[in-house]
């Protein structure tokens, strides 16, 4: 039935058939089901033409409080289509099945001039492997309109993917209003040229760049992710990667070591020396911007960066100095670790939970913090044998912005090579991990980072088709990487890529770049310099 991602169960029966859907294919829900009822009507709507009247006979949503919180069960037989499931999570998971049986023409936003929609007669029963199956998109790098988040959120939604790692802040932008710090979107959100190519520093676009999201616009990305299944969980980076914050407010910085009224929105990639100083006034400001990030954003995990904090003007600043001492610390890592647990007491007080990249176990582990384990696995181990937490996400992995082939035809060919089939065979729970610590794997997550994706057909190639690899390692119950069917995903895949097709996405080919793309220059291909981090 080419599924992805692949479900527990499908069983087929021994004579083939299939319910043929019109104009009198009735949907129904009971209340609780009733928005996923509403979503099924309007994309099944959209792509067939047909109405799908609120009434019975055809395809009936039904409540089952026995079912675990996201499994479905469903089954397509002569009489009918029965989706069951005990909540709307569960529900929405089958509902994708549904329409990915129709075939791919069911994932187009206008009917075509066919006839003929046909459910095959199964019985499936499913549920996912994890409760966070997360994509991290980064806006701030390269600032993606509204339209296109929430277009990625569709695309998220389509694999049973269902937590949206918001990369808000950074040194090369601020993408989030905050009302008392206008000064963040006035200045910061802006930058005036970005470079171009990989560590081809001397390369720039020479076009200004930014954008930012209102308030209002991030809560109608919340709603429209929610509406999908879909938890924002939003990163504000701190207290590096925040050069584009002390350039808006420039006593946020070490002012003692650098003249930081000089600062501009960074326009370089890597890593800034500009971090924040860690005075009482600049808690009591993140304090401030968290407050009005509380209210946009309801997810239980706030997510605090706290990763590649250079400890250089820290070391020089007398004032961060006198504040280790003052606080009775060792050294920088233990300031940065005082950093982290002071808004990690913060948030839990206000019923919240901070997650941080694994930089945040250098210095002690705030106690009720998670880690996104992303230097490979080890922070990772280190954090579940402890009792913390963690999402596996590591860079060697599923950082899709990494190329996914080895020739000079890549687009801009950074980082470890790494293709569909090593993302299929990726295994986030380390066989290290006995079951008590295994248990605090919450998840996986793969990382797109924008530095080399400026607009939304960049996003597409760089991340698709991994992330449909990458959904089924995420919900699936796959066997151990070596045993994986990989022969039978890529037939699978073979069927998915006319999903991708009426969806609109521009993914890379199964057979390499295209040949326009092997010319240099082209999606900005380095014309010189390394081809490797």
């Amino acid at each position: 039935m080419d599924l992805i991602p692949a479900p527990l169960s499908v069983i087929r029966p021994e004579t083939p058939g299939a319910y043929a859907l019109d104009t009198g294919t009735g949907l129904t829900a009971a209340p609780e089901l009733a928005p996923v009822a509403a979503w099924l009507r309007t994309v099944l709507g959209a792509a067939t033409g047909l109405p799908f009247p609120a009434a019975p006979g055809g395809i009936e949503l039904r409540l089952d409080t026995a079912a675990a919180p996201e499994a479905y069960r469903l089954a397509v037989g002569p009489d009918g289509v029965l989706l069951s499931a005990s909540t709307t999570a569960g529900a929405f998971a089958g509902a994708q099945t549904l329409r990915q049986l129709l075939g791919a023409d069911a994932f187009r936003t206008a009917p075509l001039r066919r006839t003929g929609w046909e459910l095959p007669y199964a019985e499936i029963e499913d549920a996912p492997r994890f409760g966070w199956r997360g994509v991290l998109l980064d806006v701030s790098r390269h600032f993606m309109p509204k339209a296109g988040v929430f277009r990625f959120i569709d695309l998220m939604a389509a694999h049973k993917l269902n937590v949206l790692h918001f990369h808000l802040t950074d040194d090369q932008g601020w993408r989030i209003e905050v009302k008392r710090y206008p000064r963040l979107t006035e200045v910061a959100s802006w930058r005036e040229r970005s470079m171009v190519g990989f560590r081809a520093a001397d390369r720039r676009d020479d076009r200004p760049h930014g954008g930012f999201y209102t308030q209002d616009d991030l809560r109608e990305i919340v709603a429209y992710a929610d509406a999908r299944q879909i938890t924002v969980v939003p990163e504000i980076d701190l207290p590096g990667h925040s050069q584009a914050a002390v350039t808006a407010y420039p006593e946020l910085g070490n002012t003692d070591v650098v003249d930081t009224a000089a600062l501009g929105v960074w326009t370089d990639w890597g890593v800034s020396d500009n971090v924040l100083n860690v005075s009482e006034a600049t808690l009591r400001f993140f304090e401030g911007v968290l407050e009005e990030v509380l209210e946009i954003f309801p997810s239980q995990f706030v997510h605090l960066g706290g990763d590649e904090c250079s400890k250089a003007q820290w070391r020089e600043s007398e004032a961060a100095q006198a504040r280790i001492r003052e606080l009775g610390l060792k050294d920088e890592d233990e300031l940065q670790s005082h950093f982290i647990r002071h808004f990690d007491t913060w948030l839990a007080e206000r019923g919240r939970r901070l997650i941080g990249w694994d930089e945040i176990l250098e210095g002690g582990l705030a106690d009720g913090a998670a880690v996104s384990s992303w230097r490979g696995f080890e922070a990772g181990i280190e954090a579940a044998r402890a009792g913390h937490d963690v999402v596996m996400c590591p860079e060697t992995h599923v950082y899709l912005d990494h190329r996914q082939g080895a020739g000079e035809e890549e687009p801009i060919p950074v980082g470890f090579v790494r293709t569909l089939e090593d993302v299929y065979r990726f295994e986030p729970v380390p066989a290290e991990l006995d079951e008590a610590a295994a248990a605090h794997v919450l998840g996986t997550q793969a990382n797109i980072w924008t530095e080399f994706m400026d607009d939304a057909r960049d996003v597409d190639f760089r991340a698709f088709p991994r992330l449909a690899a990458f959904s089924e390692v995420a919900w699936s119950a796959l066997p151990a990487p070596a045993e994986r069917d990989w022969e039978g995903f890529e037939r699978r895949m073979a069927a998915h890529y006319a999903r991708l097709d009426a969806l609109g996405v521009e993914y890379r080919p199964p057979g390499g770049p295209h040949p326009w793309q092997k010319r240099p220059g082209v999606l900005g291909r380095p014309l010189d310099g390394p081809k490797d981090s």
